[in-house]
């Protein structure tokens, strides 16, 4: 008897079970009748799984269901399976890694995910929960990557499988290009995992998410249909003036940002970040030029920022990751602002220093306010008519190196 995966797909649970077979060598059939909400309900599958989840396995010994049971067994399949390691310790992290995935990546995703799908109560607080505790799971596992390929040894293991899936999960459908450009090294692994050829003969091209989808809106309940009684005859009840009701209130208008009230600049923000990215080559003389052609600092203000702790930045991943991170909590300002972040330093402690254009005589407010990263830096306002600083300007958006005399070791845009 051949064994036989009864599972709806796409679905990341049974991707781990068909990756370890292609792995293994191992013939796993998937029953392509199945269907979700009724298969999973008949009482022949509730024999195999008392409570209905899929995935379940077939075989001729009997169901296992559970998806990391079922790649185990799979796996256990072929004899002395790399897959599980060279040596007991080998095992043994290939066995941490399992969990981890299971229990620091794969809850936290489901925890952001699913409620926003409409399959549980959606709570604003249970989501930023979610989202740190997830944060704080990838930053560990970047960590360790960043001197690892693969989580155990030097090929794919079994963690490798069950790791993937959880994060293909994540990255195809919640965790953006903003989100997870914080965990580079995550990021590398993913991209280099789904490539395998025996991955991508399962999940097939794979895409990462554009947006974090929108909270489902609940179903209206219907109302139940109240029990006839006899018909009394109609009493006329005092006219009441009705309050009109919450729901229907005509919406207020948005507040308006007081940056969009600021009078009207010869310099078109757009115009200037569309000829930074557009310029590949005399970058001095086209982009540099048109941008103090283009300035005004009457609209404008240019401001240079010293990270605060520049001491703590001891490993350059985390330092970079800092970066990233500030980044992306600036999203809120990119209708009005650009921004360059140099990372400077051959060797630790590396030195983060930023340049910033914003709309306006000073840094925005609500900037300020909504950005906790901001009181992080030194800010100091560019005076150009001062022509060292000008040129400091210049080498910043440009990417000058050395910088000041140091190693540029990355340079990130805010556009």
């Amino acid at each position: 008897m051949a064994l036989v995966l009864h599972t709806f797909l796409p679905n990341k649970n049974s991707f781990k079970a068909l990756i370890a077979a292609e792995y293994s060598g191992v013939k796993v059939d998937v029953n392509k009748d199945f269907e979700m909400s009724v298969t999973n309900k008949s009482s022949e599958f509730l024999k195999w799984n008392p409570i209905g989840k899929v995935p379940v396995l077939e075989t001729p010994d009997g169901p296992v269901f559970e998806s990391n049971a079922i790649a185990r067994y799979v796996t256990k399949l072929k004899a002395d399976n790399p897959l599980f390691g060279s040596s007991l310790i080998e095992n043994a992290h290939i066995e941490q890694w399992i969990d981890f995935a299971s229990f620091e990546i794969d809850a936290h995703i489901s925890r952001w995910l699913y409620p926003r799908l409409g399959f549980s109560v959606y709570l604003p607080p249970a989501e930023e929960f979610a989202i740190a505790a997830l944060k704080r799971a990838l930053e560990a596992l970047s960590k360790h990557l960043a001197s690892n390929t693969f989580l155990v040894g030097d090929s794919v293991t079994l963690a490798d499988i069950i790791m993937t899936c959880n994060l293909f999960n994540g990255f195809s459908r919640i965790m953006t290009k903003s989100f997870t450009s914080e965990f580079p090294h995550v990021e590398r692994y993913v991209w280099t995992m789904v490539n395998q050829p025996n991955f991508k003969k399962v999940l097939g091209e794979v895409k990462q998410a554009e947006s974090v989808p929108p909270v489902a809106k609940k179903p209206a309940h219907a109302q139940p249909a109240k029990p006839k009684t006899k018909e009394e005859p109609k009493k006329e009840a005092p006219k009441k003036v009705e309050a009109p009701a919450e729901e229907e209130e005509a919406p207020k208008p948005k507040a308006k940002n007081p940056l969009d009230l600021l009078s009207p600049s010869k310099m078109v923000l757009d115009e200037w970040k569309r000829l930074y990215s557009n310029t590949k080559s005399n970058f001095r003389e086209v982009a540099i030029k048109g941008f103090w052609d283009m300035y005004d600092p009457e609209g404008y203000s240019l401001w240079f920022c010293d990270y605060k702790y520049n001491d703590e930045n001891t490993v350059c991943f985390v330092t970079m990751n800092k970066v990233s991170g500030f980044l992306q909590r600036m999203d809120l300002a990119r209708k009005y602002a650009f921004g360059k972040m140099l990372l400077i330093g051959s060797e630790p402690p590396y030195k983060i220093r930023g340049l910033w254009l914003f709309r306006g005589p000073e840094i925005p407010q609500f900037v300020l306010d909504e950005c906790y990263d901001m009181e992080l830096y030194e800010w100091t306002k560019v005076d150009i008519s001062d022509e060292a600083q000008k040129e400091r300007v210049s080498q910043m958006i440009e990417d000058y190196e050395p910088f000041e005399g140091e190693a540029l070791l990355d340079a990130k845009c805010f556009k």
